[in-house]
């Protein structure tokens, strides 16, 4: 019978190797009447296209296979677009789908379209060096023919302060040869240079090989585009040839005989959890009286305005430190400025998040408003800040008499933070 309805079969076959291609995978591709591939991966799968039209197409052509599929399908054929690994990472069903709705198709279309998960290259080189994907981790890609590399620097920036075990796609080619030296230079930042780093090349293939290194020796070793590299985080370690990221047992348990720290509960979250760390945070301020809040924000490795936002929670405590926070309504800026404008001498501090900060005194009237510019004058100099970057606005009393208002920007990082003293 003439088939009216053609179908789309967007298949991940995993790794390469048969034993670990789903039933799935397997049963698509037999099913189909077409199969469209980049050439690497119609090789893989060549036990399975016998009697079937097999279309081929190069490395930089996937806009050209996605609309090959769309067309055979309309002539009512059952179509498998293939790609290794998993094909909704990374691949192509991504594409496809985009091709499909700009064409004016819908999932209500006559034209049926799966998706077929396989396991992706993380997945396989993983499993080849231990359990390095145990904890949180993300995967980036280092090609930049289609991302542009200053946003690529900043996923890898963030994923290395934010201590994820990485995993990196594309790292090399032969003509890309500096992104993974930049890499490199971007993950040191911030982790210890004998972080374990394992470069799976070609995984559960004929020319299969994995090399362990550490952090600081990865951009030496032989990499490419087949190549997929794991980055660990700061707890991962080898041993005896393997890569272990731990669950994170060893916060809560003295060893795996399932013995508790002090202060942990089994099956509750950490002391230093969601509903545990403002505790912790309230104990630090009181055993340190001396440390500003921005000090014990770093201490914590969290932004200002999470650390606000956790000493709001706490009003009904008493704080031996004397901290009293309160958010003010971004409406009501001009009103504080101009009373700390008329309040005397000021304390400044610009740039109170980073590694270098600038603080000075100036009196109250040096202080101005204009256009929706804060203006500071000093000397010779000014300081302007642009007042539509301030996200939001914290009010902070201690029991040193001070006061002090913060201005936050988006990432709940500080601006500029304005302090008097109050009268006795």
């Amino acid at each position: 019978m003439q088939k009216t309805h053609g179908k789309i079969l967007l298949v991940g076959f995993g790794p390469g190797a048969a034993e670990h291609m789903t039933l799935r995978a397997r049963a698509a591709i037999e099913e189909s009447d077409v199969v469209i591939g980049y050439s690497t991966y119609i090789k893989l799968v060549k036990e399975l296209l016998d009697g079937k039209e097999v279309i081929r197409k190069g490395m930089t052509e996937e806009i050209d296979r996605c609309i090959e599929a769309w067309e055979q399908a309309r002539q009512g054929k059952t179509v498998a677009l293939i790609s290794s690994g998993d094909i909704g990472v990374y691949g192509m069903a991504g594409p496809t789908y985009e091709i499909l709705l700009q064409s004016g198709w819908t999932p209500e279309s006559d034209i049926q379209v799966e998706i077929i998960p396989g396991a992706t290259a993380l997945n396989a080189a993983a499993s080849l060096v231990g359990a390095p994907l145990t904890h949180d981790f993300c995967a980036i890609s280092l090609s930049d023919l289609l991302t542009p590399w200053p946003r690529i620097a900043r996923r890898l920036e963030a994923a290395a302060r934010g201590d994820f075990v990485v995993a990196l796609y594309n790292p090399k080619s032969g003509r890309r040869t500096k992104q993974i030296v930049e890499a490199q230079r971007i993950l040191l930042q911030y982790r210890n240079p004998a972080t374990p780093v394992a470069v799976v090349k070609s995984a559960y293939r004929k020319r299969q090989d994995i090399l362990r290194v550490r952090l600081d020796e990865m951009s030496q070793c032989d990499i490419g585009m087949l190549s997929t590299v794991l980055i660990g985080n700061s707890d991962s370690y080898w041993q005896a040839g393997l890569m272990i990221t731990p669950r994170g047992y060893h916060n809560k348990y003295q060893d795996l005989t399932g013995e508790l720290h002090a202060g942990e509960r089994a099956g509750r979250s950490l002391s230093l959890g969601l509903e545990g760390w403002p505790t912790a945070l309230k104990e630090f301020l009181d055993a340190n009286p001396e440390a500003d809040l921005q000090s014990a924000a770093n201490r914590f490795d969290l932004p200002l305005g999470a650390l606000l936002t956790a000493l709001t929670s706490r009003t009904g405590d008493s704080l031996e430190s004397g901290y009293q926070v309160q958010s003010a309504n971004r409406t009501q800026l001009s009103t504080l400025l101009e009373q700390y404008r008329a309040g005397g001498k000021l304390g400044i501090t610009l740039g109170c998040h980073s590694a270098l900060s600038t603080r000075i005194s100036l009196d109250g009237t040096a202080l101005q408003i204009d256009a929706g510019q804060l203006l500071l004058d000093f000397e010779e100099s000014r300081i302007q800040l642009d007042l539509s970057k301030v996200e939001s606005v914290w009010s902070v009393s201690n029991g040193k008499q001070e006061q002090s208002l913060h201005l936050l920007d988006r990432h709940e990082n500080s601006l500029l933070q304005l302090s008097r003293k109050l009268a006795d």
